[in-house]
């Protein structure tokens, strides 16, 4: 018996320009509005451009694409090798606050197909993506590194980590040590992988160098007779996980109503977490 396979919304939501490739994965399309900043400007100096209610100022004409390889089903242990709400979210922020991001090392944890590091590279000084090295999701991060190299514009780096094995490499070490900003979208779908996650994210935020997180994810609703209720079951695990751990955390709810450049359903059970450790 085969087993159950799961597919992103993100394809059911927009029509999307997608090649299959002989691999078997695909290669889509992912149309976004192209943000003031990133335009060439006349001079060296780039301006950071706000309309009239103060908001981030968005080309509306000019849009640019990222190609970027995946699947389009997985079973769940596979779900990385796919896109997902939250990714775009994270990369929507990212795009929407350039102050926050720009000349920062940044390090993704579960970076999937790479989508949100990419963006990031728009702006960081250093990029580190890393991820379990299952399906060869090492190779394809590199992969879509490549296809968008005119976009990247910064050093990146891909690194294994596996959130159930704190035994870390000399190298990611070194790369964790020098870490600004920790960004992670759509790793909440698995108990046993929720509480590698937090103990991992704990983990980092421990080093003595102040790192600020940013986790993306989605509360996906389901209906349970045990509660005769909907409920959101992986995110309140999550948040389980964060009690049971008893880390030391300062976690802001970032409200979701930046600008978007992507184009996806942003939908209201979406989440934007902003964590920082409070033993500092």
């Amino acid at each position: 018996m085969s087993a159950h396979k799961i597919t992103s919304e993100i394809f059911t939501e927009n029509d999307k320009n997608s090649e299959e490739l002989s691999n078997g994965s695909t290669v889509t399309q992912f149309i976004f509005k192209c943000p003031s900043y990133m335009m060439k400007p006349k001079s060296n100096i780039i301006a950071i451009k706000y309309d009239q209610d103060d908001d981030l100022d968005i080309d509306r004409n000019i849009e640019n694409i990222l190609y970027i390889e995946h699947n389009v089903s997985t079973e769940l242990q596979m779900v990385g090798l796919q896109v997902w709400r939250g990714a775009l979210l994270l990369a929507d922020y990212i795009l929407s606050n350039p102050d926050l991001f720009k000349g920062k090392i940044i390090m993704e944890l579960g970076s999937g197909v790479g989508l949100t590091s990419i963006v990031a590279s728009f702006l960081a000084k250093e990029i580190i993506c890393t991820d379990i090295n299952l399906g060869e999701i090492l190779n394809l991060i590199k992969r879509n590194f490549i296809r968008n190299i005119s976009y990247v514009k910064c050093k990146f780096h891909i690194e294994e980590l596996n959130f159930l094995n704190l035994k870390w490499s000399q190298s990611l070490e070194e790369k964790i040590n020098v870490t600004d900003i920790i960004i992670a979208a759509d790793v909440i779908y698995d108990d046993v992988i929720t509480d590698g996650f937090v103990t991992t994210l704990d983990k980092i935020l421990k080093k003595k160098d102040s790192k600020i997180a940013y986790i993306a994810l989605e509360k996906r609703y389901v209906f349970t007779v045990a509660n005769m209720d909907t409920v959101a079951p992986m995110y309140e695990e999550f948040l389980r996980c964060i009690r049971r751990r008893n880390p030391n955390w300062n976690i802001e709810y970032v409200k979701i109503d930046f600008p978007r450049f992507f184009k996806y359903d942003r939908v209201k059970h979406m989440i934007l977490m902003k964590i920082e450790n409070n033993d500092k």
